[in-house]
């Protein structure tokens, strides 16, 4: 299960979605996000089904991989499409007892599942297609206009970059850390709730004591080389857009004004 999870992860593969700039990843994803919120029918989920399988494919990540990222989401999806399958008012579909499957609820629920899933491999193909150090770069540079209103914009940029490259590291210290107290005898299967939560505790505590021992080891790497924010740091290799970004960004901007216009239409 711990596995499973893809977020934060890089797929090291030369693909043309790998090329682009971070930038233009960054805004693809914002893009991508606002264009699922304004999606309110079927005509608008294919268009941005189609949008999706061909950042899929230009990314060159098997679709398996990406799937299975799906998995730690499975439990607030069921959530989701439940109570909007049987708590929407409208044509009553079928009944028994207190619930009830309404014509509205099922479309409701069906575009909810579908915005879930499309939401969380939107965000993973970013990840996935991008190092943690361009899209430090990326973020410092895309979100440079808010140092205008002092906004320490590096700082925040190298925190996320760095809680994206924790994530894969905690989850595989997760799963030594369990396998080592289930070869103690440790079980945190069976039982109810309340005891399988009294049977993490053995898990939990070496894994926050092995967290903050890595943040402080990353802390005095980064103080040995004298890091001292991003005022007056000079880059290696600077961002500069391609003719493949500008293709990109006029890429989105058909796909958000085609999403709009069939909101309007239909």
């Amino acid at each position: 299960m711990l596995k499973d999870v893809t977020l934060g992860q890089y797929y090291p593969v030369d693909s043309a979605l790998h090329r682009l700039d971070p930038r233009t990843k960054l805004a693809g994803t914002m893009v991508y996000i606002v264009a699922l919120f304004l999606c309110n029918n079927w005509q608008s989920y294919a268009l941005a089904t189609v949008f999706l399988a061909l950042a899929i494919g230009l990314s060159r990540v098997p679709l398996s991989y990406m799937l299975r990222g799906l998995k730690g989401i499975l439990f607030i999806l069921l959530i989701s499409v439940s109570f909007n399958l049987f708590l929407t008012e409208g044509k009553v579909l079928w009944h028994w007892g207190i619930f009830k499957i309404t014509e509205e609820g099922l479309i409701l629920a069906g575009f909810m599942a579908l915005r879930l899933i499309y939401l969380v491999v939107g965000s993973t193909i970013m990840t996935l297609t991008t190092t943690p150090n361009a899209l430090t770069q990326g973020m410092e540079k895309g979100l440079g206009f808010l140092k205008v209103l002092r906004v320490p914009v590096h700082e925040i940029a190298m925190m996320m970059s760095i809680a994206l490259r924790f994530i894969p590291i905690l989850m595989e210290e997760t799963d030594k850390i369990m396998k080592a107290q289930m070869a103690r005898g440790a079980d945190f299967e069976s039982g109810n709730l309340i005891q399988k939560a009294r049977a993490m505790v053995p898990l939990l505590v070496p894994l926050f004591v092995s967290a903050f021992r890595r943040a402080t080891d990353l802390a005095m790497a980064m103080e040995a080389r004298c890091y001292h924010g991003g005022e007056g740091r000079t880059q290696m290799k600077p961002l500069r857009y391609q003719s493949r970004d500008r293709i990109a960004y006029a890429a989105l901007f058909l796909f958000l004004a085609g999403i709009i216009v069939l909101r309007i239409l239909f």
